[in-house]
């Protein structure tokens, strides 16, 4: 489903620039406990097969579980990222303990849709996985980052966590209902990625990373099985706690 990628236009204008900076001020849910320790998060936006797959394998070799942000309308489809994967894949991710998480169910862009229209996509979304055998996801990624105030307010109310991709941490007070990440992604992803990690230590904080294609040619929004390798290394070797987003929200008593 290439299409949805051509159809993208981000609004660029001063009253899309302006919306972008007052939604940040709205419609909040500040993350009300810090935590105790550093953890991090390895995420996927829409769960290309190469994330699916090669993502996993590195992750579970090192005992570790990442989060997969799913369209349901994708699966199974071609992106500029690769082919998505299908049902099985997914309902496999979940059984060897990683978090299928929600996107819109046909990549909807959230910060130009109404909140009827976006709440509607993530009911579509659920009751797909519920058709997959998946459980009903508790966390949830804005399709390119972007959201607009109405959105925002109702899915709110369905997910513990709703994330963005504008650069950050989180820690006490941060907005949940658009939550930072970091992008390792294009070629000082993972350097971009490592300065975040320092941070993250330094803070005690909570940082999510995400990725979407992993594989030796990635597409600009992805990475190398390599880079990510490191990454999952070297943040174990640190003392990160990696954790699902649900389940660190879950240790914050988020949810």
């Amino acid at each position: 489903m290439k299409a949805y990628a051509d159809a993208y236009q981000p609004d660029r204008s001063l009253q899309g620039k302006l919306r972008r900076r007052v939604v940040r001020l709205v419609h909040r849910r500040p993350l009300a406990i810090a935590p105790e320790r550093p953890m991090i998060s390895f995420s996927f936006d829409d769960a290309p097969a190469t994330a699916v797959h090669t993502g996993a394998q590195l992750l579970e070799a090192r005992g570790a579980r990442g989060t997969y942000f799913v369209c349901g309308g994708l699966a199974g489809q071609d992106v500029p990222m690769g082919r998505c994967a299908e049902a099985a894949d997914y309902r496999k991710l979940a059984e060897t303990g990683h978090e299928v998480a929600c996107h819109t169910f046909s990549h909807l862009d959230c910060g130009q849709a109404s909140a009827d229209a976006a709440d509607v996509e993530a009911a579509r979304n659920t009751a797909e996985f519920a058709r997959w055998g998946l459980p009903a996801p508790t966390t949830f990624a804005y399709p390119y980052g972007d959201v607009a105030a109405g959105p925002k307010r109702a899915l709110g109310s369905r997910f513990s966590v709703l994330r963005a991709l504008h650069p950050g941490l989180i820690e006490l007070g941060v907005d949940l209902n658009q939550a930072p990440a970091v992008g390792i992604e294009g070629p000082d992803g993972e350097a971009r990625a490592r300065d975040w990690m320092g941070r993250a230590l330094r803070a005690r904080a909570w940082l999510i990373l995400y990725t979407h294609d992993v594989r030796d040619a990635p597409s600009p929004w992805g990475c190398t099985p390599q880079s990510l390798t490191r990454l999952i290394d070297e943040a174990l070797a640190a003392g990160f706690e990696i954790a699902t987003v649900s389940d660190a929200a879950r240790r914050l008593g988020v949810g």
